[in-house]
């Protein structure tokens, strides 16, 4: 849920800040702009100033005879301006014939910028503001401002300024904005990410706590946390919802344990009954026979019924666990009841360690191995193999049997369930549910499929390494 709910509030927060930023950095750029010009108009007002009072001829500005000592000082101060700021600066008469002008090569252009200018000085008003001038322009600054005398304007003053330097401004500046949004960016990951962890902490304790109810482990509960109120009430109402499932299940089991630890002594007085019938009848009566064996496979319910009550009630002795061992121990001790069936039973157990309870596992191994040895037939071969792949040890029981369909592997270790096939092989139909259950406690499982060319293959797994009962319960976890 983080992975999608942090992208978006980073989205939302970059997409306010670039809302904000774009427009502070069209200010910051107009601002530069607008303080160069009116610095510029600042520079052309005084020389308008100063060449309002230079004399100039009758003829209009054609032949001049004589020096005036203002239009000198013009003249000197155009040419330290342009010296100084590197700006193009005249004065220029109506006819476009210069009065003063720095450098001394610049005159007006036919047309232009520099010519639009100066002809709206002509109209008596100040130029427009020039076009914005943005960082990646290599454009120029023209201000022009009237030389007015006795109500008329006799000529114009023009600069024409560079903009390296005002547009050298607004890039700094618009770093400086983008170093200060990075920075917001950076500030707002953070507080998201702090955010959605204060959001989805409880949620992830939830879901480590669902994942232990689901794996067999009951007593795990959500312990009171931060995060939103309603995820509190929610972690409130899961604790309530989990207690009252173990309460049903511990009913249940002890139902099941209850009744048949009950019916296990009135049945073992029937089947004495029975045996103390069959002496006064013939040997070979059928009813007699068919009777006991009714009352034989009813037990044996009984107990697989109270072994798998016990098997899902009791807590797991987890160690670490010489794995190869303890299946050489199970192929060793089932080897005979095999070979009375002509059955081989076969094993290659080398040395491997996994996190297992030692009692659960042979029990579990003995249900898959007798399991395994009922469906072979005479002469053929059961093979029980020990391996580690990763993180996990394995054992592989595989038979010569007549295995089951893909229809019918997906039902295979459900309580009751047997093959229609083999419905006259004697069983409960619940030794693979009291593997899966005994394995269940330790995170161990087990899975069944084909074996080539026929057969069936049962894999027990179980971790190498300390599994989660091992250690102290996660942050936000606690025992009942």
């Amino acid at each position: 849920m983080r992975t999608r709910l942090l992208p978006l509030l980073i989205v939302l927060m970059a997409a306010v800040l670039l809302a904000l930023g774009v427009p502070l950095g069209i200010s910051v750029a107009r601002a530069g702009q607008q303080r160069v010009v009116v610095d510029r108009i600042d520079d052309t007002a005084r020389f308008a100033a100063l060449a309002q009072f230079v004399t100039e001829d009758a003829s209009g500005g054609s032949r001049r005879t004589t020096t005036d000592e203002r239009r000198e000082t013009l003249r000197a101060e155009l040419a330290s301006y342009h010296e100084v700021y590197g700006i193009r600066a005249g004065v220029y008469y109506r006819n476009q014939v210069p009065m003063a002008n720095a450098p001394t090569t610049w005159f007006l252009p036919p047309d232009g910028e520099v010519r639009d200018a100066f002809d709206e000085a002509l109209l008596s008003r100040r130029s427009h503001d020039p076009e914005q001038v943005w960082p990646w322009q290599d454009g120029r600054l023209v201000v022009a401002s009237p030389v007015i005398r006795d109500g008329d304007v006799v000529a114009v003053v023009v600069t024409e300024s560079p903009t390296d330097a005002m547009r050298s401004r607004t890039l700094h500046g618009w770093l400086v904005i983008g170093a200060g949004e990075f920075a917001a960016v950076l500030l707002a990951v953070g507080a998201a990410l702090r955010l959605t962890g204060w959001v989805l902490r409880p949620v992830r304790v939830l879901d480590a706590t669902t994942h232990d109810i689901a794996t067999g482990r009951l007593k795990s509960r959500v312990a009171p946390s931060g995060g939103p109120p309603e995820l509190r009430r929610l972690a409130r109402s899961f604790n309530e919802m989990a207690d009252h499932v173990q309460d049903v299940l511990e009913q249940q089991r002890a139902f099941v344990a209850d009744a048949s630890h009950q019916l296990r002594n009135p049945l073992s007085a029937l089947l004495l009954r029975i045996d103390l019938l069959a002496l006064e009848l013939p040997e070979d009566n059928e009813e007699i026979a068919s009777v006991r064996a009714e009352g034989k496979r009813l037990a044996r319910v009984l107990e697989d019924l109270l072994d798998l009550a016990l098997a899902e009630h009791t807590e797991a002795d987890l160690r670490t666990t010489d794995i190869g061992a303890l299946a050489a121990e199970r192929v060793a001790a089932w080897a005979p009841a095999a070979a009375a069936q002509g059955v081989r039973l076969t094993g290659d157990c080398p040395p491997t360690t996994g996190w297992a309870d030692p009692v659960a596992l042979s029990s579990a191994l003995d249900a898959v191995i007798d399991n395994a040895v009922k469906f072979t037939p005479p002469d053929g071969e059961v093979r029980v193999e020990v391996a580690a792949t990763g993180d996990a040890a394995t054992v592989r029981v595989s038979d010569d049997g007549p295995g089951l369909t893909d229809a019918e592997l997906v039902r295979v270790g459900d309580r009751f369930w047997r093959s229609g096939h083999h419905q006259n092989v004697k069983g409960s139909g619940l030794g693979l549910s009291i593997c899966r259950a005994l394995l269940a406690a330790g995170d161990g499982t087990v899975g069944f499929g084909h074996r080539d060319p026929r057969g069936l293959e049962v894999t027990v797994t179980v971790p190498r390494t300390g599994a989660r009962g091992s250690g102290p319960l996660p942050y936000g976890l606690t025992e009942r």
